[in-house]
């Protein structure tokens, strides 16, 4: 495992406690969604790190970030879930995923208000603060306790929200629950560690998903579209233990 990657982004995590516990300026970026001073203290910090540690790969930041987004280089997200970070709730951490031809290597999910750190890298294992992570064993859907998000996209009552409402009403009875964290990618990461069976959301960024789609593929579960297809960046994601993913793709809703 890259320890300087880690070191880097355990220095971060202080930077989001720091914000977390206290004086926050917030603004929008949209009709409902926010960003603070935080979020590009940390991207700066992190982007600057980054450039040393991985020379001459592209920098993709949430907040930075201009133009076409590239199949390969380093997703940042500095603080996923910062409505929950505004709003005093634990659900928030860093997210960051190196990725090479069209592949992630490695990754990193640190939430640092519950001091869990999530890393993984390829054909090494998941794991959580040291700790090797799997995938839960629930074979079916009527069992299982999954996650999901709802876009800022819903504001808009378009096709992602008929597929946010479609789904919820066709799994919901089919399952044992459904958790909104706010944070994809501690969704991803808790899939990853069995805390969740499954995991689906659409319209979601590369920064969302970079890291959480390794932790769920070396904790020995599945992501694909919601088509079953290979999950390519922009797809409605959806993230499994594998014994209930065709069971779930079954039940979601129509995208169109």
């Amino acid at each position: 495992m890259n320890r300087d990657l880690q070191n880097k982004i355990l220095e971060a995590g202080a930077i989001l406690k720091e914000g977390y516990f206290g004086k926050k300026e917030v603004h929008k970026k949209g009709s409902v969604d926010l960003v603070t001073q935080y979020d590009t203290k940390i991207e700066n910090f992190l982007k600057e790190k980054m450039q040393i540690i991985y020379p001459g790969v592209e920098i993709v930041g949430e907040e930075s970030f201009e133009g076409e987004i590239p199949n390969d280089g380093i997703y940042i997200d500095p603080i996923d879930g910062t409505t929950n970070f505004v709003h005093s709730i634990a659900y928030t951490c860093i997210s960051v995923g190196v990725w090479q031809e069209g592949e992630p290597l490695e990754a990193v999910i640190y939430n640092p208000i519950l001091n869990e750190l999530f890393y993984a890298k390829k054909g090494a294992g998941a794991y959580l603060n040291d700790q090797k992570i799997a995938v839960n064993d629930t074979e079916n859907l009527i069992d299982a306790l999954l996650a999901t998000g709802f876009p800022y996209t819903k504001v808009q009552m378009g096709k992602d929200y008929r597929f946010v409402i479609e789904s919820m009403q066709k799994i919901l009875p089919k399952t044992r629950d459904i958790r909104r964290l706010g944070s994809a990618a501690i969704d991803l990461a808790y899939v990853a560690c069995g805390r969740f069976a499954g995991f689906y959301e659409v319209n979601l960024k590369p920064w969302d998903v970079a890291a959480g789609i390794l932790l769920v593929q070396e904790a020995g579960g599945i992501v694909t579209n919601h088509l079953g297809e290979p999950y390519k960046f922009g797809d409605i994601i959806v993230a499994s233990n594998g014994k209930i993913h065709e069971e779930l793709l079954k039940n979601l809703g129509a995208y169109n």
